[in-house]
């Protein structure tokens, strides 16, 4: 889920005058100020997401005292879902189930939590362009044109909050510039009056709910035989998790990739002839996905980038033993 806007906003004009504090800020410092104010301001919003024709919505709130932080999200359309994270604890409660799923995540994966990698070489990648000033549910935000240096990667318009940073709209452009998924909040509630306590009371009310905590382990790439033999420009390692093994076998392996705003995912799991039937390709909105058999495993990639960076991926990955 995503944040979203509705429609392609008309071309501004630059407002911002050449002296003003927005023009002197480079592109890491314009990422570490959205990045903290997605983590740092409380609010209450509503946002929606598009993306290959398909439209989600749902509302927010985010509380944070101290390193203290809780979120909680009620998803709006299709099957009902309310996640709350405290910290690093996720609890998902699909109530048409009954099943509530308790995990260790460091986040819900929300916009706008775009930056996830604070490798200073991102600048290596991306260039970046203040192009003005818009009105975005109610606040004053700048607009920011991040643009990708090659191919590998999508380009970005943001608009960038002006007191603090926090990012309320996002566009994904495809190699060509044009929009291929939209966020945005419809409405918003900056310094609300969330109560943390509240919140961490409505997460921990799992009775009459089925409690599933599933179990990632942290492991290497490395350690577990896959080496990636041509790193992929600008992508590094962030992490690699392994699911316990299970009677239907070994447990799957993600190992996860990012350049600073955009990632991948590579699954890795036993080839199965039942389930793996055929390799293919699949594009929604800014997420591509990639399958393919690998020898006696399966690969699943996933990432919101191009699709000839998931064939990068894919060419370069490698069993060691």
């Amino acid at each position: 889920m995503n944040y979203v806007a509705a429609e392609v906003p008309a071309a501004l004009a630059p407002t911002a005058s050449a002296a003003s504090p927005a023009d002197t800020r480079s592109l890491n410092d314009w990422l570490m100020r959205m990045h903290q104010a997605s983590t740092n301001r409380s609010y209450v919003g509503t946002f929606v997401v598009s993306a290959g024709g398909n439209m989600s919505s749902a509302k927010i709130w985010h509380v944070c005292e101290g390193p203290q932080q809780v979120e909680r999200v009620e998803i709006l359309t299709g099957a009902p879902r309310s996640i709350f994270r405290h910290n690093d604890q996720v609890v998902t409660f699909m109530p048409d189930h009954k099943v509530a799923r308790s995990e260790k995540r460091e986040s819900l994966g929300l916009f706008p939590e775009l930056f996830q990698s604070a490798d200073s070489r991102i600048g290596d990648f991306y260039k970046f362009r203040h192009e003005g000033i818009e009105r975005v549910a109610g606040v004053d935000a700048d607009l920011i044109m991040l643009i990708p240096r090659d191919s590998l990667r999508f380009g970005y318009r943001v608009w960038s909050e002006r007191r603090n940073g926090l990012v309320v709209k996002l566009q994904t452009l495809d190699t060509d510039g044009r929009v291929i998924e939209q966020a945005a909040f419809s409405e918003l509630q900056l310094d609300a009056p969330v109560s943390m306590n509240q919140l961490i009371q409505m997460m921990g009310k799992v009775q009459g709910y089925r409690l599933e905590k599933p179990v990632l382990v942290k492991t290497t790439a490395s350690a577990e035989g896959w080496t990636l033999k041509a790193p992929v420009a600008g992508f590094n390692p962030m992490s690699c998790y392994k699911r316990p093994a299970s009677s239907a076998g070994d447990g799957p392996l993600q190992w996860i990739f990012s350049d600073g705003l955009a990632s991948v995912s590579i699954f890795v799991e036993p080839f199965d002839r039942q389930r793996h039937i055929r390799e293919s390709s699949l594009s929604l909105g800014a997420t591509q996905t990639l399958t393919r058999q690998l020898g006696a495993y399966w690969i699943t990639l996933v990432g919101e980038v191009p699709a000839a960076t998931l064939q990068a991926f894919a060419s370069g990955l490698e069993r060691k033993k």
